[in-house]
């Protein structure tokens, strides 16, 4: 008995029936389609109300949107970094535990805590950039130093003296001092502070002597009138701060580059597809101009980078740390 089913319509119907077959065999096999059906979760190693935490949250609502699934934010600071990095390690690489971290927590901890033998990137992989941030050079409104070239002068002028400030043993603060004690060939003292709150009110008393700075972090008591920067430690002048110069046109190594770059990390094992997913729906965050306007107000620059490139970034700071935590036998072991 024939069908009254034309033969191409026939064709057409069974081709039809083995794609709705395959359709659950195929999402499967494709962890990216149809990702995320469920919640999805950032952990970050920084603190509430941080800029990182703010810009993160701010990341997470466009993302929430854009995927339908809510993204939520679970602080862990502290320990260094290790109380988030511990509990993001125990997820699944499935996508939904991301990780926040920075530079410095990628790249410096395996030489900081040299007796735990932990390297971050053997057990995460980058997923999708945020921003890079660079520091500036703060020093009080009253000091005599009116560039780059005068701190180095004082510096040279009495090794060990000149003391700088930083928010902790490790931070971009601390070994940005270092760099450029390695670049001038100068001896400055360091002097660590818990709260980056005190670290500026104890430079606007003069001691210690300078620090680099983020803006988010300075800006309050810059705009009181209690310090000034002097130079912004980057290859360009930063637009939010135009009239400020650059290390280089201050009087300083133009070598010396202090920033520190935030991204979202997996644990190690995720499908390529699904990375590629999240990293660029991340980067199309980025684009979205609130999100711009609001990184502009920190003076944090949004990236595109790839996962090779952010890679890339994180081996030139490992090489470039290990120097100096090594010449400076820095340990937090």
């Amino acid at each position: 008995m024939k069908s009254g089913i034309p033969s191409g319509r026939r064709t057409l119907l069974a081709a039809a029936a083995l794609l709705s077959l395959g359709g659950p065999a195929l999402a499967q096999n494709d962890p990216a389609a149809g990702f995320p059906s469920h919640p999805v979760t950032v952990i970050t190693a920084f603190a509430v109300g941080s800029g990182p935490d703010a810009v993160l949250r701010i990341v997470g609502e466009k993302l929430a949107a854009r995927w339908k699934q809510s993204v939520t934010v679970d602080n862990r600071p502290g320990g260094g970094g290790f109380v988030a990095i511990e509990a993001a390690r125990r997820a699944k690489p499935d996508g939904y535990t991301l990780l926040q971290l920075d530079s410095e927590h990628v790249s410096a901890l395996p030489y900081l805590y040299k007796k735990r033998n932990f390297v971050p990137l053997d057990h995460f992989d980058p997923v999708a950039p945020l921003f890079l941030t660079p520091f500036f050079v703060v020093v009080p409104t009253n000091s005599p130093w009116k560039n780059m070239g005068d701190l180095i002068k004082a510096a040279k002028a009495e090794p060990g003296k000149v003391s700088y400030g930083s928010w902790g043993v490790g931070s971009p603060g601390h070994l940005g001092g270092e760099w450029l004690d390695y670049l001038t060939g100068t001896r400055m003292t360091h002097v660590p502070y818990r709260e980056v709150s005190q670290l500026f009110t104890s430079v606007a008393n003069g001691d210690p002597a300078w620090s680099f700075a983020s803006l988010p972090s300075s800006q309050g008591i810059y705009k009181s009138g209690k310090i000034r920067y002097i130079a912004v430690a980057a290859p360009k002048r930063i637009a939010q701060m135009p009239d400020v110069p650059t290390v280089a046109e201050a009087g300083g190594p133009a070598e010396l580059d202090v920033n520190s770059f935030v991204s979202l990390l997996a644990p190690k094992g995720m499908n390529p597809a699904l990375r590629n997913k999240i990293h660029g729906d991340v980067v199309s965050v980025l684009q979205d101009p609130q999100v711009r306007e609001k990184f502009a107000t920190f003076a944090f620059q949004p990236m595109s980078w790839s996962a090779a490139e952010m890679q890339q970034f994180a081996r030139t700071k490992s090489e470039q740390y290990k120097l100096l935590i090594q010449k400076a036998n820095i340990s937090l072991d």
